[in-house]
């Protein structure tokens, strides 16, 4: 079945007649939405399907289905895609026929027309797995609104159906070598040409770089203006247009199988065409889209989390010493009744935030607060479960340490953290 939205008609046949007769895989009955639903400190397991009182049981039954997508598409071959350097273009297609792609973009647009429930449970499946190397979250919920959001109709018709359809993968390229965390250091430019645009400069740290049939360039456009903020635009540039050049996968201490590359324009002729939005508003789109990015690093930053967790829980159960299983050693009980706590008040936060964010109320400073807090967590998360994995945690062969280096990423991209507390900082100093 093809999601694309939930009409009334559907919605009674699935909550009347489909779910009360669904026994979901872990137990879960699937009964019309419960009145009172385990938060994720009450669950046997983190990751239980039917917790949470901010999903429902349409939720639940679509996460199912995307659990499934993950455990058969994704985990068989991750390993093979880790040493290739990215996933292949089969998985991207075979995720848009089930429409796990553009979750969030409005269905008259050519997307899937969701909520944003249903797009976090994506990409919490997605960390449940442990396999980072798809690039479905930014593709889908950082670079398809930019299109949705700004874009003319020619560009939304021409791009978005053929994005959620996996056909078109998207990337976005921020990044210099000279211009991270902070958006105002950009030094690539597009310069007027008739009607036509010039643009030279290259990007680095691209996800999806080298597979990406369409990137959002951020480039300067006004080198006169009042501040760098007031002269920056988005332009959409095309695998394929002369000038434009994908370097070699980058080689990265995690994310083996994320697709991560440096980008090379040179004389690239865009026609008025390409230009998204309004030319110098590109720092107002990306202020207003940034949130949602950092919400998202959030979000999977405490999956990471709730994943590694259970995944030491497992581990300690089963591993002997002194005749006995670890899980009995005190100092490992403390542990591991440290590491839940944690990620449950984070969890709870975040949960906070994903609701705020599907009323459209999740302003800047809080969702900095939710990617720096997350991923710092994430990786002491890490830090601790590998420590108590012993020798073994420290094997490639166990998931743990494939999350482990593949958290480190987190508190880097979408901001450095040090930027979020800068933020975060402006917002308290500011008020009266």
């Amino acid at each position: 079945v093809q999601f694309r939205g939930l009409n009334q008609q559907f919605s009674y046949l699935l909550q009347h007649c489909i779910l009360p007769n669904l026994e979901l895989s872990d137990g879960f009955k699937g009964e019309a939405p419960p009145s009172k639903r385990l938060e994720t400190s009450s669950a046997k397991s983190l990751m239980d399907i039917g917790t949470r009182r901010i999903f429902s049981a349409d939720h639940d039954m679509f996460r199912e289905s995307v659990r499934r997508f993950w455990t058969e598409e994704v985990v068989p071959y991750h390993k093979e895609w880790e040493k290739a350097g990215m996933v292949s273009r089969e998985l991207w297609q075979k995720a848009g026929e089930q429409g796990l792609l553009g979750i969030l973009v409005p269905e008259e647009h050519g997307g899937i027309g969701g909520d944003m429930l249903s797009a976090a449970v994506m990409w919490e499946e997605q960390m449940y797995s442990n396999c980072t190397g798809p690039g479905f979250a930014l593709h889908s919920d950082i670079c398809m609104p930019y299109i949705s959001n700004y874009g003319s109709k020619e560009q939304i018709d021409r791009f978005i159906p053929q994005m959620t359809a996996g056909t078109c993968i998207g990337a976005i390229a921020m990044t210099e070598p000279g211009a991270g965390s902070d958006l105002q250091g950009v030094r690539t430019y597009a310069k007027k040409d008739g009607d036509d645009w010039i643009l030279n400069g290259n990007k680095v740290f691209i996800t999806n770089g080298c597979m990406a049939d369409l990137v959002i360039v951020v480039t300067v456009t006004n080198r006169e203006a009042k501040t760098a903020a007031h002269g920056i635009s988005l332009f959409l540039v095309e695998k394929g247009m002369p000038g434009f050049q994908a370097g070699k996968k980058l080689e990265k201490i995690g994310l083996h199988a994320q697709d991560t590359a440096e980008l090379f324009f040179e004389d690239v002729r865009l026609p008025a065409s390409a230009l998204l939005g309004q030319v110098n508003k590109g720092f107002y789109y990306l202020m207003n889209e940034l949130p949602q990015e950092r919400l998202l690093i959030a979000d999977m930053a405490i999956s990471s989390s709730e994943f590694m967790f259970e995944e030491t829980r497992n581990y300690v159960m089963q591993r002997k010493a002194f005749g006995k299983t670890i899980s009995h050693l005190q100092t490992v009980q403390h542990k591991l009744a440290e590491i839940k706590t944690e990620i449950c008040v984070g969890r709870s936060f975040l949960d906070n935030c994903l609701q705020l964010h599907a009323e459209n109320r999740l302003d800047s400073q809080t969702a900095s607060m939710a990617k720096y807090w997350a991923s710092d967590l994430q990786n002491s998360v890490a830090t601790r479960c590998v420590q108590l994995h012993g020798g073994w945690g420290y094997m490639w062969e166990y998931p743990i340490a494939k999350a482990f280096v593949d958290s480190r990423v987190q508190p880097i991209y979408g901001g450095t953290n040090e930027i979020m507390k800068e933020l975060i900082a402006r917002s308290i100093v500011s008020q009266k």
